[in-house]
């Protein structure tokens, strides 16, 4: 007979962290929210790859493209591009990234002598940029012929159909740079010269990228940037375990700093070969995650394969109707535990520690506390980061309300039948597993993100843990009743404001 859980499947919402003493030193402002990504052995100094806060966003088209990726990585976390498109597409996305931070940017809105006003109040529009450069044909390499910024035209005093070569700044105005600049020299032209851009050029004046003043502040202003050893924004990147073969060597050679398999359900042979043919042609040179799992069976299949982190979750996530249509899945909240302890026991008898990530199940912020103290090293987010500006998705009005679409990657808009995929020769999506919905719009990412984060320390403060390991070591958690979770929010008062206060509601 059928195997039966003697405690039932428990999620984020059935449980409460019990405070501890906190000691005077035991401030937010002291606290470090470092976690590691990737697996390494007991002794090693430190983790080959580390995240400066434990989020991550889902491998979703709905949330995860460069744009995501550079604004979560500015904030000291890690998107994973999503793998539901093209090869080349999802490694032009990392390739944008990888380009992004090394402070060299490729512009992507650039212009012609021949282009006309209009067409530069269109582009900007368009792109956000006031910086433009004027080209010999149009493109992002041509030969520099000026540049385009919001000083040289005045809507109320020009036609809208002036040429770009009568208002630009011509080239023989401009200070540039060699191609062979470093960006410490970038950085000390622009200051030099107080430039709030600088051209870069190669030997024959055609343009390279361009150097921004913004960039510079940007980085003195955010110090956990998730940066690597060349000062370029770290990426990760979803894969599928059908064209592995085909995506892999394009997604590293594209910069891609870490993989993921991504899939419904992990404790498959197809992860086991996946990751088996990234060791047999990269070593432990390329870090790749696998799942999802819900037990320990799960875990110790995808450790003993060789993954470098695991994921934990089946049936969880907002959009996802697997236990629905396939009565498959387990409770978050417990799930978390049970592979936090297998993972405890994996490290004690080999002295290999693998980080596990809880996604799906996480509605308010205080369910990522919850998700850390029970022993995840990092969480993976959708619905959160698919409501900010950031997000790929379309922003639409729903009645009356600024609104962003969101949609899982088993829906039927979606298609992604490799994420399902049970191997055999059937490619497509026989059923869904995933819904097309909306989410409410909540503004930017760095402003929501701060909330957030400035919640977890607090938390972690009122458990006396200055740091992910501490409160895990230390945290008390207690299972609570249907009454207390009641009890819990604002109850017996008559509310001036229905709306709720800043959280993961919104």
């Amino acid at each position: 007979m059928a195997y039966y859980f003697e405690e039932p499947s428990r999620t984020f919402n059935e449980y409460l962290l019990v405070p501890g003493h906190t000691p005077a030193d035991c401030v937010p402002a002291a606290v470090s929210l470092k976690t590691p990504l990737v697996k390494y052995r007991k002794g090693e100094e430190e983790c080959p790859l580390e995240l400066s806060v434990p989020m991550v966003s889902a491998i979703m088209a709905a949330v995860s493209d460069d744009k995501m990726a550079v604004a979560l990585a500015t904030e000291g976390g890690l998107s994973f591009i999503y793998g539901n498109q093209s090869i080349e597409d999802e490694a032009a996305m990392v390739a944008r990234v990888k380009d992004y931070k090394a402070g060299f940017v490729t512009s992507d809105a650039n212009l012609s002598p021949d282009m006309t006003l209009e067409q530069v109040v269109d582009l900007k529009e368009q792109h956000g940029h006031s910086t433009m450069p004027v080209t010999e044909d149009g493109s992002a390499h041509g030969k520099l012929l000026g540049i385009v910024t919001e000083r040289d035209y005045r809507l109320s005093r020009m036609e809208l159909t002036e040429k770009v070569a009568d208002f630009m700044t011509p080239r023989e105005k401009l200070v540039v740079a060699p191609a062979d600049t470093s960006l410490k020299e970038a950085n000390d032209i622009i200051w030099e010269h107080k430039l709030n851009s600088l051209p870069i050029v190669d030997a024959d004046d055609h343009l390279v990228a361009l150097v921004f003043r913004k960039d510079y502040d940007s980085h003195k202003s955010n110090p956990d940037e998730l940066l690597d050893s060349h000062k370029r924004y770290m990426v990760g990147a979803g894969i599928n375990s059908r064209d592995y073969a085909e995506r892999i060597p394009a997604l590293v050679e594209a910069g891609a700093d870490v993989l993921c398999i991504d899939s419904s359900e992990g404790y498959s042979d197809w992860q086991k070969m996946t990751i088996e043919w990234v060791r047999e042609h990269y070593g432990d040179a390329v870090k790749i995650g696998a799942g999802n799992v819900v037990d320990a069976e799960g875990f110790r299949f995808l450790a003993d394969a060789g993954a470098d982190f695991i994921k934990i979750g089946i049936g969880g996530g907002s959009i996802c109707i697997t236990r629905e249509t396939k009565g498959i899945g387990r409770g978050q909240a417990t799930a978390t535990i049970e592979v936090a302890r297998a993972r405890d026991e994996y490290f004690r008898e080999t002295g290999v520690y693998i980080p596990i990530c809880s996604d799906g199940g996480i509605v308010y912020d205080h369910h990522i506390s919850l998700a850390l103290a029970m022993g995840a090293d990092f969480v993976m987010l959708g619905r959160y980061f698919a409501r900010f500006d950031e997000s790929p998705s379309a922003k639409v009005m729903v009645n009356g309300t600024y609104m962003k679409e969101y949609w899982g990657e088993g829906s039927a808009r979606a298609r992604n039948w490799q994420r399902y995929d049970l191997g055999g020769k059937k490619k497509n999506l026989s059923f869904e597993e995933g819904v097309d919905s909306y989410v409410p719009y909540a503004g930017s990412l760095k402003d929501n993100m701060a909330i957030t984060l400035l919640k977890l320390k607090s938390t972690m403060c009122n458990c006396g843990a200055l740091t992910i390991p501490e409160f895990q070591d230390k945290a008390k958690l207690t299972l609570v009743s249907a009454t207390s979770i009641v009890e819990g929010g604002a109850h017996d008062v008559l509310l001036k404001d229905k709306a709720p206060y800043a959280s993961n509601t919104r």
